[in-house]
């Protein structure tokens, strides 16, 4: 029977290589983004993805310090929304 730390580095091993793969192609859309909404809409989706693998992090490592850091990562992603949209909207209303 495997001990437990190689069960936990091998299932996380397998964790990570769909989330390294959809940051790749996140960045790949923030970078070569038609349009600005599609970028942001990238940069949400790797933002809230990091935020996600995070907290399974901080489950397996046992660091509640990473819960901290997502949940502020979280609220700048948020802020980064709402600066946007306003700036769409003004440039929309011509303002």
């Amino acid at each position: 029977m495997p001990d437990l730390e190689w069960l936990v580095t091998t299932y996380l091993t397998m964790l990570m290589i769909p989330y390294f793969v959809a940051f790749l192609l996140y960045m790949i859309r923030i970078i070569k983004g038609p349009t600005l909404p599609d970028r942001v809409l990238a940069t949400d989706a790797l933002g809230y993805d990091l935020a996600a693998f995070m907290t399974i992090l901080t489950i397996v490592l046992r660091s509640p310090i990473l819960i901290v850091s997502g949940v502020v990562l979280i609220l700048w992603i948020f802020s980064l929304d709402i600066y946007v949209a306003k700036y769409l909207e003004a440039r929309e209303l011509g303002g």
